[in-house]
């Protein structure tokens, strides 16, 4: 009961208190004095100058009951004060809201979690109330911390514990909305507030993960969980807090968002910060998008050391942020987003290719294996991010991204001359990283220009990236020989008949595939011209290499068929033809020495290429050749076709030099075929040639031409007499003497230089081609035999040979140093 005064006291007493006085019973129970209340609210209205005296009477009044722990007065007390903050909206206001904020405190401060709650409500109510003119010296640093604290309440009973987090985040709700309302809103963003705010609200929403594990933007609260679900209304306060964000604390408002996903441990797995993120990208204004993709990336090169789960985690997040990201602004990052994920790319390979190499025996072969495993989740993340950010961009982006990664993909030196047998494990561990860098690049490139469309070849496939991408030294696996040819055909096939071509297969009619295709333009012609012997020496390379599977059969097949469709002329078809002629010479030749499966694929590819070739020109003579040579193959030699021999468990021939011709395409049936209906046939009777570069010095391939030493023990005495190479003259050193003495033949080098010069300007370019490849052939065969004698161990460094790759003149035959204790031959 409250304390009573005399009838002559009161009258004595100023008349606010009075009111004041009046408005409480003397049973709490019967709640406000209505009529007495309306007085008091009439009263501060006509005299707002006594508010302060008013709030400082009910504050004086609050504190006292509330120590006395009167709970009723102190609920009739706090919803006079509210009546009278809702009522006043004068200048004289700011006096009493110091008053009624020092009583919300108190009741924050009390340990009763109904007055607890009781002053949350009121300071909401206080909250949604527009001040006239701004408060410079009002902070509120205090009800951060208390609201931030009820966000966090462990309280032993449930429904209580609920009602306090709620109170809680209401509070915090509250002190947002007050502040950005406010001329002095940036308080709020200053970082020691963030660190309380957000994590409170992430602590209560991650609550909800923990049961529904929900991946995906949630769907629209109702009315009923925005009130009574903690996780709902923190979500929707998280999301409040980041639209109001700007550009100067957007990162206050993102950093602590980090620090709790790494306390908590929420990366891996990390179905929670991906929610969070999409939050994020979601609430913010768009072009503030590319700031918190930068907080991403810095966030993970600080953990680049954790462990691969949890750098996949956050890179699965950045993956998130970037699926928004590119369909709004995306800003200047884009070249750091691709920077920073292949540096990572790089080092997970580098981590993988280490625990490759420190694992041992036993039970730590199993801790390898479960890291790589885990590397490979991360590499496989980077992709699919780099994938579908380069996805997104605009073409003139997206050339750059691809010249960018391109540069990017490791080439193998060339500078070892010798190897020490100790420095092996870190040659051989060096070449596994590097050809794992070169498959995680090229997936990444692959992925990039997935879908891009460019009007013309030359803007696709300019020379600075088409020369790195059909480098020697992607022929050396058959895996990135996979991929180089998927990168091509995205960026070949402009209409979208790639999916028709699916599959090596002899298509009986190719107009029920319903290829697309426009008419070659002068620009895609000039590209052919100038880079279509690269592209034909790729391909017949690729055909030879004895690691091919049925995959690469396929690629090569779409590759030629693309070419036809996208960029074939007559004067290409006449080349593609001469191409898929020189692959079956070489299947049947066999001068690589290919597996009898490896020689029937490529035949089976030829197979198909001329079946689809023959239709697309639409030659009758041509396709009835095909057609013939096909139906005999069906019958007579089934492995020359692709249905059969890319089947299980097919039946392969002992040898090709017993087959008939009619199994084969012949050229001069070609030729006169074609040259019916208007073909330049003439050039198909030379035969194609690869181009030998520049950079088949580069390749590690396996041949006497890129050997860059070779030592070998000249071993004369167990050289049989009789052994000599089959139809040329025997090789011995005096005859290689003569062969380079120059003395009295300065007449005869003056007339050889005429003929070569005169043939130069003359002959065909493929004839001059063929003929120095041939004579390449040759000096290789030779050197070869002379090498299948001679090589020993070397016992003492005399004696000994050493052969060094060079190139002629005409970039065509190689020229060899040779160097003896006593001979000296350039």
């Amino acid at each position: 009961m409250p304390t009573r005064v005399c009838c002559c006291c009161s009258a004595l007493r100023p008349r606010y208190k009075r009111l004041v006085d009046n408005i409480f019973p003397e049973d709490p129970k019967d709640g406000l004095v209505k009529a007495d209340m309306e007085k008091l609210t009439f009263y501060a209205v006509s005299a707002p100058e006594k508010l302060d005296r008013i709030g400082s009477y009910l504050a004086e009044r609050l504190s006292r009951d509330v120590v006395r722990h009167r709970s009723g007065y102190v609920l009739i007390a706090m919803e006079a004060l509210d009546q009278l903050l809702m009522a006043c909206h004068s200048q004289s206001i700011k006096p009493f809201v110091e008053s009624f904020l020092h009583m919300v405190a108190k009741l924050l401060e009390s340990g009763e979690p109904k007055l607890q709650v009781l002053g949350t409500n009121s300071f909401v109510k206080f909250a949604n109330i527009e001040e006239d003119t701004p408060s410079y010296h009002r902070r509120y640093d205090f009800f951060v911390s208390r609201f931030s604290a009820m966000c966090h309440s462990c309280h032993s009973d449930p429904e209580i514990r609920t009602e306090i987090r709620i109170a809680g985040i209401r509070g915090i709700q509250g002190v947002v909305r007050k502040t950005v309302n406010d001329e002095l809103r940036a308080t709020i963003w200053e970082p020691q507030h963030m660190d309380k705010i957000v994590p409170s609200l992430l602590f209560n929403m991650q609550k909800i993960e923990e049961v529904d594990s929900r991946i995906g933007p949630p769907s629209s609260p109702s009315a009923t969980d925005k009130e009574e679900n903690p996780a709902v209304l923190a979500e929707n306060c998280f999301r409040e807090l980041l639209g109001r964000a700007t550009f100067g604390n957007m990162n206050n408002a993102v950093r602590p968002v980090f620090a709790h996903l790494d306390h908590h441990k929420l990366w891996d797995p990390n179905e929670f910060a991906v929610h969070c993120f999409k939050i994020i990208m979601y609430s913010i204004q768009a072009q503030y998008s590319h700031h918190v993709i930068q907080e991403i990336l810095g966030h993970l090169d600080a953990r680049k050391k954790d462990a691969p789960r949890v750098r996949a985690g956050i890179i699965q997040v950045l993956l998130e942020a970037v699926a928004i990201a590119a369909k709004g602004s995306i800003g200047p990052t884009v070249l750091e987003v691709f920077n920073t994920l292949l540096k990572h790319l790089r080092l997970s390979v580098e981590f993988e290719a280490d625990d490759l190499q420190g694992g041992s025996v036993g039970s730590a072969n199993l801790n390898t294996s479960s890291k790589d495993n885990d590397e490979k989740i991360v590499q496989n993340a980077i992709i699919q991010t780099i994938g579908f950010f380069g996805s997104n961009l605009p073409d003139y982006q997206r050339s750059e991204i691809m010249m960018f990664i391109m540069g990017k993909v490791p080439v193998f030196g060339t500078s070892a001359h010798t190897l020490d047998i100790s420095q092996l494990g870190y040659v051989l561990k060096r070449d596994l990283g590097t050809r794992r860098i070169q498959i995680m690049l090229l997936r990444s490139l692959l992925m990039v220009t997935s879908g891009y469309k460019a009007k013309t070849i030359v803007t696709a496939l300019p020379g600075s990236f088409l020369d790195p991408l059909l480098s020697p030294s992607l022929m050396e696996d058959y895996e990135l020989r996979q991929l180089v040819l998927e990168v091509m055909h995205n960026l070949m096939d402009r209409h979208d008949n790639r999916a028709k071509l699916r599959g090596i297969r002899i298509i009986p009619d190719v107009a029920d595939l319903k290829i697309k295709r426009e008419k070659i333009c002068r620009q895609d012609t000039s590209f052919m011209k100038k880079n279509g012997q690269q592209l034909y020496r790729h391909i017949y390379l690729g055909c030879k290499e004895e690691d091919n599977v049925q995959k690469n059969y396929e690629l090569l097949y779409t590759s030629l068929a693309l070419i036809t469709i996208e960029l074939a002329n007559e004067e290409v078809v006449i080349d593609l033809i001469r191409l898929a002629i020189a692959l079956q010479d070489s299947a049947i030749i066999n001068e690589d020495n290919l597996p009898m499966f490896h020689r029937c694929g490529i035949m089976a590819l030829v197979a198909a290429y001329l079946n689809f070739v023959s239709q697309m020109i639409a030659v009758p003579a041509f396709c009835q050749h095909v057609s013939k040579v096909i139906e005999i193959r069906t019958m007579e030699a089934p492995y020359f076709l692709p249905e059969h021999i890319f089947r299980d468990k097919c039946m392969l021939p002992k040898s090709l030099e017993k087959h008939e011709k009619d199994l084969y395409f012949l050229t001069n049936k070609i030729a006169e075929s074609l040259g019916g209906s208007g073909y330049s046939f003439e050039r198909l009777s030379v035969p194609y040639v690869p181009q030998v570069t520049d950079e088949d010095r580069l390749s590690r391939r396996k041949s006497i031409v890129d050997t860059v030493s070779i030592q070998v023990d000249i071993l004369s005495n167990n050289v049989p007499s009789d052994d000599v190479v089959s139809n040329t003259e025997e090789i011995t050193f005096e005859a290689l003497k003569k062969a380079i003495d120059t003395s009295g033949m300065e007449e005869q080098e003056k007339e050889k230089r005429r003929l070569v010069i005169e043939k130069f300007q003359k002959a065909p370019f493929e004839e001059i081609a063929a003929q120095c490849e041939s004579k390449a052939n040759l000096l290789h065969d030779r050197l070869a035999q002379i090498l299948e004698l001679t090589i020993r161990p070397p016992p003492s460094p005399s004696g000994t040979l050493t052969i060094t790759s060079g190139h002629a003149q005409y970039q065509s035959v190689p020229v060899y140093e040779m160097k003896f204790p006593d001979l000296c031959v350039y």
